[in-house]
């Protein structure tokens, strides 16, 4: 996701959608941008909380487990090639392989929680790390991504893309 523009025109209607009904739950896209930007500036990553949460003046993300350092570094590394190869897993060939499958099932059954510090600004929404599509095929979760990853600017841009008729 975090390539928009090399995207077909449904994906990046799909994207758009799906970003715009969890900026609209936690506020807005103003308090959504506030957030990924807050996410962003903390060093080191906000998932290798060690309280499982990330808190900030407009809200917080929890989940639960803990994630490690390593496992994050992975995954920063695995989702650049996900998107050349339409898959999170490297081939089963690669010595990568088992280090990335053993992350898949550590990161799979953590659900994120993220609120909005105040309720009449929206309800919140949950994600998880990863879209199972098959038991030899798993996608990295576009919102999850979006979130955590992608860059502001990408961000803006399929929060602001216009629908082409």
């Amino acid at each position: 996701m975090c390539d928009f523009n090399n995207l077909n025109e449904e994906d990046k209607l799909k994207y758009h959608l799906e970003l715009t009904n969890c900026a609209d739950s936690f506020g807005g896209q103003n308090f959504f941008l506030q957030l990924l930007e807050e996410i962003r500036a903390t060093k080191p990553h906000p998932l290798t909380s060690r309280h499982s949460d990330f808190r900030f003046h407009l809200g917080t993300i929890k989940w639960n487990k803990v994630i490690f350092n390593d496992k994050i570094n992975l995954l920063i590394k695995t989702r650049i090639d996900e998107s050349k190869r339409g898959n999170f897993f490297p081939s089963k060939s690669d010595k990568s392989y088992k280090s990335v499958m053993n992350l898949v099932r550590t990161l799979k059954p953590i659900e994120f929680t993220i609120k909005p510090l105040h309720r009449e600004t929206g309800s919140g929404f949950k994600i998880k790390a990863f879209n199972l599509i098959s038991e030899d095929q798993t996608k990295l979760n576009p919102v999850f991504d979006a979130v955590f990853f992608c860059s502001i600017d990408t961000i803006k841009r399929i929060l602001n893309h216009k629908i082409e008729k």
